[in-house]
């Protein structure tokens, strides 16, 4: 008797196993079949693409493509499939509402160019978790001097103490020094 409540005549995607839209931000290299690469793991884990956006004309900090995939799928398989386009070597720059909502900037010094410095940036995004946005480069004596490099990274919420963390232990690998921001501030 009555009226019923709305939530009565709409099921609720989150607890039926209904479908939901979700934005996945993929960054790739430019390189004949990675798209399809990436698309595989979606379709493999029960997602549904609804529409791709490749940015080939766009070019990342990185030097890769920027590629948005709308997909559609249950809730409770949208985290196995971002796992599935990390495990397959996928750079996942957001899932859904999983973002970067931190910037930080470190200053890397120390003979860059000869550590590898495409292996330290590689190294960065995998082991700090974070997103190399922007890189300056500074090598006055030559690449094979000490050089200097200041990047802008962007970290999930919360992480910075972590992802600074990950920064330090490569640094001491690879015998860099690693200035830091203030607490608070920026380099």
């Amino acid at each position: 008797m009555g009226d019923a409540p709305e939530s009565e005549d709409k099921p609720d995607a989150e607890t039926d196993g209904g479908v939901r839209a979700y934005t996945v931000r993929l960054e790739l290299v430019d390189e004949p079949g990675e798209l399809l690469r990436a698309l595989a793991p979606i379709a493999d884990n029960g997602g549904n693409l609804l529409s791709i956006h490749h940015e080939r004309g766009n070019i990342t900090p990185r030097g890769h493509i920027p590629v948005e995939v709308d997909i559609e799928c249950p809730p409770d398989r949208f985290d196995g499939i971002v796992e599935a386009l990390r495990d397959a070597g996928v750079n996942v720059i957001q899932a859904g509402e999983e973002h970067y909502g931190e910037e930080i900037n470190v200053i890397l010094i120390g003979h860059l160019v000869e550590t590898d410095l495409s292996n330290t940036l590689s190294r960065i995004e995998d082991e700090a978790e974070a997103v190399v946005e922007d890189l300056s480069l500074a090598a006055p004596d030559g690449t094979e001097a000490v050089a200097s490099a200041r990047a802008r990274l962007a970290v999930n919420s919360g992480r910075s103490a972590a992802v600074l963390a990950a920064i330090r232990s490569i640094g001491t690998d690879k015998e860099l020094t690693v200035i830091e921001p203030l607490v608070g501030g920026e380099t």
